[in-house]
């Protein structure tokens, strides 16, 4: 399985970039994994509403252009959640729905543009909380560590 993890912004802290590197190779033993990072455009300070949607509209044009022949899951607040077993579970329908393609969206600081939800196959959340993007790809790719560990029946920590 080909998972894809397409972020807005790319990781400048160390600890972040270790938290990713750390849970890509433990990973890489169930999955080939892709961490696609596209470019975050500046917000302005007190930008107005139409100046956030121009930002996001971009940010989407540069997302989507990522995402061929992949079934899209966008991280959204809005979306399902699941428990780490339920997630486990649905990892296992994501490899026949992806047909071996799967691709996880994380928007930049704004959220994700109406076009790339409506791209997505489905919306996934893990709170109604808001995380900055760089936090959200390492909790993104714990879960999907954790829910490879579940569906194979190893130890994990609960």
């Amino acid at each position: 399985m080909n998972i894809n993890i397409v972020a807005v912004g790319s990781i400048k802290e160390k600890f972040f970039k270790d938290a990713v590197s750390e849970y890509a190779k433990r990973l890489s033993r169930y999955v080939k994994l892709n961490i696609i990072e596209v470019k975050d455009e500046k917000t302005p300070a007190m930008a107005s509403a139409l100046e956030e949607e121009k930002i996001k509209e971009v940010e989407a044009e540069r997302i989507l252009s990522k995402l061929t022949n992949s079934y899209v899951v966008a991280l959204t607040i809005d979306g399902k959640k699941y428990s780490s077993e339920e997630l486990a579970k649905r990892m296992e329908k994501y490899d026949i729905l992806s047909k071996g393609n799967l691709s996880f969206i994380i928007g930049g600081s704004l959220g994700l543009h109406k076009s790339v939800i409506d791209r997505a196959d489905e919306k996934l959340s893990f709170s109604e909380m808001t995380f900055p993007h760089q936090l959200m790809r390492v909790i993104l790719l714990e879960q999907i560590y954790r829910a490879y560990r579940i569906r194979n029946n190893e130890p994990y920590h609960k």
